[in-house]
């Protein structure tokens, strides 16, 4: 990616290519005078992006899990504060809950609804680019900044993340807004900024934990290298920093272990309940090595984006995703770090290079050898490195190109590479888009061509144009695959697994591929309960794999245990929110952590809510994706007593029989389906509460709540629920229990 045809009078073959001004204007202009076009352009880009990132906007896009965690915090001051999934506090959802704070406070101003939630984290993605644009625009100008903010802006995977209820939008703003506040520190030499930093990356950390920090040794190195502070000073305010970071990266897990065990909820995805397991295992090293509820080795339950190794990030899920730019983005990191020569330690210019290479570096290598739990989304968090290296490195490989006969080659041969990358990825998508290679390979060619034609003389106009070409061709792959989310004729797996483009993939966990975004369905475009299961933002699937039970794709099969699954994308109750005490309807794709705002069983939510009979929880059921559906669609706190994965030991038959005999909760569902037992925070556990309900519980008949009588023989207490593929409700009374 290059930038501008504009270049210093003073630069010469064989000299060395001066520092770009960080306030480069156009000829003639003041110096740090903006050019004209400079705010424009990024209104224009911004204006871009939210199109991208809300049009079309809807609740089947989101991922139910948090959904329902962010309408429980807006009934619930204690569910908001731990990130309950559900408003009675038994288990939280399986991330710190910064993210969902936000959602929540932005849903309690404006009321619950699909943008009232993702207001908040639209605003989140535009400022991420804000913050880029600035921070490039201060080291390499205006062009530069222009470049990486629509690098950024048209990121897809970033798109497709963009506009879902996960917490990596929010994430990489605070990532972003972290590293332009320690180059801020460099260029000001005070520490405020690098404080500033420190609080950005610990409220990171709160929102997807160890992720969060993968980027901080880049900025550790650069500060420490290039700060022009003396040593004692620089060492100082490094120490305070980490101070600071400890402080807000810790606050919330300290305070969870302050609160008794019995007073709060399970935190879901740890082994123990508490918030410090899940540091270390689950949203830590689990991620890195496997286990911890992550599969492992990069195969099966534990990937959905391919083997794990350095070629991953290239391979049919990930490479149209992200990869568009990485060879670009590479050579202009180590081309611009050639430039700066023997620049001062202190050079912002460098400084800026390692940063932002580092960036790349870090997440590129974490994500490509992590043998756990890997969604394809995670590699949004690339995007701000990526593009600030097209960007500021860009400009370097420009005026090294017209300055320098020895780096002539440098710019044509990466933009050619870009070119060669962007028609293997637009061919790996079959019968898509056929025309745009083509024309990709073409532009490419022709601005190749004419950046050789016009480098040097006075014919600064066409050189002007084959820039402009070049930059179209580079970012025309990469664009199409992100207008296809918002328009609707590409992308998959909602909120659970969103991606952006034709599906490239060959299937969860195996292949080549091993796991991508299908149109709509699975994985590799799986359809039906055939494929993995899904995730509430990255967990690998459910006990068994594929829907528990064997039950349908959402969005019009069957739900398990019998009631149909919505697909409508009405609001549930014809037309209000959910906590409006309205049901049935729900919104399309439901199940399985997928389908944003609800859909459940009408007829059985009825039930339950006319005898509830006071109790806090209007059902018991084995995993969080159709606690979710029932939060969403009932308005009520429903319990998920295994968690997502069906590994969290957050029920037990001490603590069911203390609900009962209190009489916080009645009903309790068993069996195959969406809230069926079967496995569940270990086998051992899950059979021992299973056998103390069947044992003090009253099977209610289906015919009770608006079945069939024929389905009744599948509702009998006498067979064993927990391995039919029928789910069946039971129903506890204190007396039942002593």
């Amino acid at each position: 990616m290059v930038t501008s045809a504009t270049h210093s009078p003073s630069d010469a073959p064989g000299r060395p290519v001066a520092p770009v001004p960080p306030d480069a204007g156009p000829p003639g202009a003041l110096p740090g005078q903006a050019p004209r076009w400079s705010l424009p352009v990024l209104l224009a880009i911004l204006v871009l992006a939210a199109v991208l990132y809300s049009w079309n906007l809807s609740s089947s896009g989101l991922n139910s899990f948090y959904s329902a965690a962010v309408l429980s915090g807006t009934e619930s001051w204690k569910a908001w504060f731990f990130g309950s999934l559900d408003a009675g506090d038994f288990l939280t959802v399986d991330k710190p809950p910064f993210a969902l704070m936000v959602m929540g406070l932005s849903c309690r101003l404006l009321g619950y609804g699909t943008w009232q939630m993702m207001a908040p984290m639209i605003v989140a993605a535009l400022g991420t680019i804000w913050i880029l644009h600035s921070t490039v625009k201060r080291i390499w100008g205006h062009g530069a900044a222009a470049v990486a903010a629509l690098v950024l802006a048209l990121t897809p995977i970033t798109v497709a993340i963009n506009r879902d209820n996960n917490p990596d939008t929010l994430l990489v703003l605070l990532m972003a807004g972290g590293a332009a506040l320690a180059l801020r520190a460099l260029r000001n030499d005070t520490l405020a900024p690098l404080l500033g930093s420190a609080v950005c990356f610990g409220l990171a950390f709160n929102t997807k934990m160890l992720q969060g920090y993968i980027a901080l040794p880049a900025v550790f190195v650069v500060y420490l290298y290039a700060s022009r502070l003396g040593w004692a000073r620089r060492v100082r305010n490094l120490l305070l920093a980490a101070v600071v970071l400890a402080v807000s990266s810790f606050w919330w897990a300290a305070a969870v272990s302050l609160v008794p065990a019995d007073e709060r909820p399970y935190i879901g995805g740890s082994t123990d309940g508490t918030a410090w397991d899940l540091i270390m295992g689950y949203n830590g090293l689990g991620r890195i090595f496997g286990g911890e509820g992550n599969g492992g080795g990069g195969k099966g339950g534990g990937s959905f984006s391919g083997t794990a190794g350095l070629g991953r990030l290239f391979n049919d899920i990930l490479g149209g995703q992200i990869s568009w730019l990485i060879p670009f983005a590479a050579i202009a990191c180590v081309g611009g770090l050639v430039l700066c020569g023997r620049a001062p330690r202190t050079d912002l210019t460098r400084a800026a290079l390692v940063l932002w290479g580092g960036w790349t570096a870090l997440h590129y290598l974490t994500f490509a050898m992590a043998e756990g739990t890997m969604h394809p989304y995670y590699t949004t968090a690339l995007a701000p490195g990526i593009a600030a290296l097209c960007g500021g490195g860009g400009v370097m490989l420009l005026r090294a190109f017209r300055a320098d006969k020895r780096w002539v080659w440098v710019l044509p041969a990466a933009l050619g590479a870009t070119g060669v990358w962007a028609v293997v990825l637009l061919r790996r998508a079959s019968g898509w888009n056929t025309w745009l290679w083509p024309a990709i390979a073409v532009v490419m060619a022709l601005a190749i061509v004419g950046l050789v034609l016009f480098r040097s003389g006075d014919r600064a106009r066409l050189l002007a144009a084959s820039v402009a070409a070049a930059i179209v061709a580079s970012v025309a792959g990469p664009a199409a695959y992100a207008w296809s989310v918002p328009s609707g004729s590409g992308g998959g797996m909602g909120g659970t697994n969103p991606t952006a483009g034709p599906s490239t993939g060959s299937g969860f966990g195996g292949g080549p591929g091993g796991g991508g975004g299908g149109r709509g369905g699975f994985p590799g475009g799986q359809e039906g309960g055939e494929a993995g299961s899904g995730s509430s933002d990255d967990r690998a699937g459910g006990p068994e794999g594929g829907f528990p039970g064997g039950g349908e794709m959402p969005g019009g099969g069957e739900m398990p245990g019998g009631g149909e699954m919505p697909s409508g994308g009405q609001l549930p109750g014809g037309g209000e929110m959910p906590g409006g005490g309205r049901t049935g309807g729900g919104m399309s794709g439901g199940g399985m952590g997928g389908g944003g705002m609800g859909g459940a069983d009408s007829e059985l939510i009825s039930y339950l809510k006319k005898h509830q009979d006071g109790a806090t929880w209007l059902l018991a059921v084995s995993g969080s994706q159709s606690a979710a559906q029932l939060i969403l669609s009932s308005g009520e706190p429903v319990i998920s007593m295994w968690g997502w994965s069906g590994t969290d030991k957050a029920m037990t038959p001490a603590k069911l029989k203390e609900l009962v005999k209190n009489g916080e909760l009645h009903y309790i569902q068993l069996g195959g389906g969406m809230g069926g037992g079967g496995m569940g925070g270990g086998s051992d556990l899950s059979s021992e509460v299973t056998q103390w309900v069947q044992k003090h519980g009253t099977a209610v008949k289906e015919s009770a709540y608006g079945k069939s009588s024929a389905s009744d023989s599948s509702s009998s207490g006498d067979s064993d629920s927990s391995s039919s593929s029928q789910s069946t409700v039971y129903r506890l009374d204190p007396s039942d229990v002593g």
